[in-house]
């Protein structure tokens, strides 16, 4: 199951694009969830779906800054999200909170399975509200659509994880 996650997560690494700008107040809003979620004894697939998100919002954020300042080399990309996921997954299975027999779901790490949606989540709602500008002549449907679009689903599925689990 392990191999499969990394699949997935690999192929939405690969399949980033330049246009998925990521604000520092989702990066923020993300972070805080995070916190919320450990202080309050959330279980772990609810932490990971914010700490999924926040690998995304961090390397697409990570990504804007080196274009910005004209950092350009072959694999940037791929180097930026694949670093930022060992910085979080390495501590994480070395601590022994990935890989728990007792910490599953679906026969799925939690942590990881959490993880693996918050970042398809977090891009899902990115790409939704790229969309949608582009449909509305470049302009927002209303004020802080940005941030909605990307937070929503994560919070949508915390619910649905947190009274499903």
């Amino acid at each position: 199951m392990t191999k499969i996650l990394f699949i997935i997560i690999a192929s939405f690494v690969f399949s980033a694009k330049q246009v998925f700008a990521v604000c520092p107040v989702c990066t923020v809003a993300v972070g805080a969830g995070l916190g919320l979620a450990e202080w309050l004894g959330i279980d772990d697939s609810i932490s990971g779906l914010w700490i999924g998100a926040l690998i995304v919002s961090m390397s697409v954020w990570t990504i804007t800054w080196l274009d910005k300042k004209n950092i350009r080399f072959k694999g940037r990309k791929i180097a930026v999200f694949a670093a930022y996921y060992a910085i979080i997954l390495i501590p994480l299975w070395l601590k022994g909170k990935i890989g728990h027999p007792f910490h599953q779901i679906c026969g799925i790490d939690k942590l990881l399975f959490g993880i693996t949606l918050g970042s398809l989540l977090l891009a899902l709602g990115t790409f939704i509200h790229v969309f949608t500008r582009k449909k509305n002549d470049g302009k927002s449907f209303f004020q802080g659509q940005k941030i909605v679009f990307a937070i929503l689903p994560i919070i949508i599925a915390s619910l649905l994880l947190y009274y499903t689990c």
